[in-house]
């Protein structure tokens, strides 16, 4: 055995012989009543439970483990690799097993329970123990992988890779899995999938009556109605602000930049209650036409109309930065020699320049399509009467009716969407080459817009570009007047409501915002790095390393940005609500959630800064002897600032902001600021939700200075031109 090898068997042994098993109430380390039964109570270690008779099942896995302990002598790694190989496989192989066996009476898998023998027998989820002895079987399987050569038999890569397999297997496909599942149960609680075909078939989901008398159409398809023309309106807007922003000479482009990061970190649903605010029944416009021009008040703003524009504003900037990227690696070359071939610039435009932008434009329209499906904030402000599968899948698990079923089921319609989405932008894209930079040098100048198409541009983003600084000004004012519509007198009422500080007694907060705006600043501030990491090691695994199943692994990586935030709060609810992952009312399943809903962005942005960094620094650091865990902390990583800047900010700020993931994860306990505001906007409470949001919208970007100071730049060692020295040009 390896030193590593021998340290990771102490753990896993100090896991089933001394850490308490199973996760019971109140554990913590400021409450310690668990203890008092200890070894022997609920708190007690898997081997003692195990030698008490309190649950024999336990010993089996226990005596792998004993086993795995032979191999510490042994000097042949090849007989070591084999005791780890069976130990550590049918170890851990035994503990998830009959954790999923044996849970609750009445559920878990009967057949095996009595296998193990523990029929009728229930057990409580797992707790610290068993999480340290499955991830110590685990890794000890790994470790007698790499012993046999696997990875080059690196053990450090070995074990990230099964860690990283391990993570996506519990806490993306075992919730998606969980979903499916729980559509296929009946309402009596036995498989029936006569039941799924009732739910699956109902007219409220794919009913068209719409189309011929005044009712409602199917909630699938005004989902799947609303994305599509999100995405369709979305790209427009992204692709004509690129345009005018890089090929044409418009005053005051900062502005158009500035506007792209406002809405990043701004709370989701925040636009729609601004846009209640301008358009409502009482709202600055509707008040301005009627007492002006003795216009009717309406509601227009409530249902597609209201949603509609509502995600328009929120998503185009993301649409934006795709494509202006895309924009930017058109090679100028490229339309210069069309041009010189006669071509005018609207044939160079058509037949050059918007082929090469497909790949942006598919990207751009997946994201503003997957959105608009997850997006729950503003349906549930503006959709009224317009029902989306986001709202309808939170009003099943907590309406009324409480037919977890009927959200499965809705879950797997909204799921089946986006996946969709995904197979057809592949479909389009095809197998074609769009590459233009090939690392020669490039003095070719980009071609101006025709005429026809910068006047286009124009005419749709200057009205976007207007009525999003009109938003804003709304929501930094919104927040500092009695009510919006009605009395514009100044008042700070709002913030003393939700931020007021009480001097009397010491230093006390005593807002009512205080609580939910701590608890998800500290659980943002928790789940931004551990996202950042994830993301980044699951980058270096895929770009630099080798190992059957790449493929497969990126893939998984990327699935949970195919699953909307709606379905994966779902999942996580029916997942992990029961034995042997019961997580449910705790901060853990918040962080959980935050990190794989957001990892695939750090994964992205690993893998693109990866691509720029040349593998013989690898190859060197590994000539001198370092190990890979240190060319990956001392090499690697400093070169990846930028990529770790993304990955912080992107998963801090949907921390603070996400809505759709988690209304369903909150508790009484850890109530967070985006439950809060919605909260306040079903109240009424329009001052309150805004005065919130503009110390949201502060406190980000408060965050994301934070980062980038705390992070810092990436250096490189490039010589600078002397000042006042004269540029040398080659052949001069």
């Amino acid at each position: 055995m390896r030193p590593s090898t021998r340290l990771l068997f102490l753990l896993a042994l100090c896991g089933f012989g001394l850490l308490p098993w199973y996760f019971t109430e109140g554990m913590g380390l400021r409450t310690l009543g668990w203890l008092s039964g200890y070894p022997l109570g609920k708190g007690g270690s898997g081997l003692a439970l195990g030698l008490s008779g309190t649950a024999p099942w336990l010993l089996p896995g226990g005596a792998m483990l004993l086993l795995a302990g032979l191999a510490w002598p042994r000097q042949d790694e090849q007989r070591a690799a084999t005791i780890l190989l069976w130990a550590g496989a049918l170890g851990f192989l035994l503990f998830f097993l009959q954790g999923f066996a044996i849970t609750l009476r009445g559920q878990g898998i009967p057949w095996l329970a009595a296998l193990f023998g523990a029929q009728g027998a229930a057990q409580a989820g797992m707790g610290p123990g068993a999480l340290v002895t499955l991830v110590g079987m685990l890794l000890l399987f790994c470790h007698g992988l790499a012993y046999r050569g696997f990875c080059r038999g690196d053990v450090f890569t070995c074990s990230m890779i099964g860690l990283l397999i391990l993570m996506i297997g519990l806490f993306i496909f075992f919730p998606v899995v969980t979903v499916l599942k729980g559509a296929l149960i009946g309402n009596a609680g036995t498989f029936d999938p006569g039941a799924f075909l009732d739910r699956f078939l109902d007219s409220s989901i794919w009913g068209l009556g719409c189309l011929t008398r005044d009712v409602s159409c199917g909630v699938a398809w005004n989902t799947l109605l609303l994305a599509v023309l999100c995405g369709a309106i979305t790209t427009l807007l992204g692709l004509a602000s690129a345009l005018l922003i890089l090929r044409t000479g418009m005053p005051a482009k900062w502005l158009l930049r500035a506007l792209t990061v406002l809405p990043i970190i701004t709370p989701p649903f925040v636009i729609g209650l601004a846009l209640i605010l301008i358009f409502g029944r009482t709202g600055l416009v509707s008040n301005v036409l009627y007492e002006w021009f003795d216009v009717p008040r309406t509601r227009w703003i409530y249902g597609l109309p209201g949603v509609l524009l509502a995600q328009v504003l929120a998503f185009a900037p993301i649409a934006f930065l795709v494509l202006i990227g895309v924009v930017q690696g058109i090679s100028p070359s490229l339309e210069e020699a069309s041009q010189t071939l006669g071509a005018r610039r609207w044939e160079t435009f058509s037949t050059v320049t918007w082929p090469l932008l497909r790949p942006g434009i598919a990207n751009a329209f997946l994201i503003g399509f997957v959105e608009s499906m997850a997006d729950f904030g503003n349906p549930l402000v503006l959709g009224g009467n317009f029902e989306v599968l986001s709202t309808k899948i939170f009003f099943a698990v907590v309406g009324a009716a409480h037919n977890e079923g009927q959200a499965a089921v809705l879950a797997m319609v909204l799921l089946s969407f986006t996946l969709g989405a995904f197979w057809l932008q592949q479909r389009w894209l095809g197998k074609k080459s769009y590459t233009t930079m090939n690392g020669k040098g490039d003095a070719g100048l980009p071609t101006p817009l025709p005429r026809r198409v910068s006047w286009l541009a124009s005419a749709t983003v200057i009205p976007w570009v207007i009525l999003t600084v009109v938003i804003y000004v709304i929501i930094l004012t919104g927040g500092f007047v009695k009510s919006m519509g009605r009395d514009y007198t100044p008042t700070l009422e709002h913030f003393l409501t939700g931020f007021r500080i009480d001097f009397s007694r010491g230093f006390y907060f005593e807002g009512a915002a205080w609580d939910s705006f701590f608890t998800t600043v500290k659980l943002a501030a928790i789940s931004a790095p551990l996202t950042a990491i994830v993301g980044l090691l699951a980058a270096y695994l895929l770009k630099r390393q080798t190992f059957q199943g790449r493929g497969a692994l990126e893939f998984s990586t990327m699935l949970s940005f195919a699953i909307p935030g709606t379905v994966l709060g779902v999942a996580y609810i029916l997942a992990f609500n029961v034995p042997p992952i019961e997580m449910t009312g705790t901060g853990l399943i918040l962080v959980i959630a935050f990190i794989f809903r957001n990892m695939p962005v750090g994964v992205r942005s690993g893998i693109a800064g990866l691509s720029q960094i040349d593998k013989s620094l690898d190859e060197a650091s590994a000539t001198l002897s370092a190990r890979s865990a240190t060319t990956l902390w001392r090499v690697v990583l400093p070169l990846l600032r930028p990529a770790l800047i993304a990955a912080l900010v992107y998963s801090f700020v949907r921390a603070m902001t996400a809505v759709s993931a988690v209304i369903f994860l909150v508790s009484a306990e850890y109530n967070l600021a985006t439950a809060y505001i919605v909260g306040r906007v079903e109240a009424g409470e329009f001052g309150l939700a805004i005065a919130y949001s503009s110390v949201l919208i502060v406190v980000m970007a408060l965050g994301i200075a934070i980062i980038q100071f705390g992070v810092g730049e990436r250096k490189l060692g490039r010589r600078a031109t002397e000042t006042g020295a004269a540029p040398v040009v080659a052949g001069v």
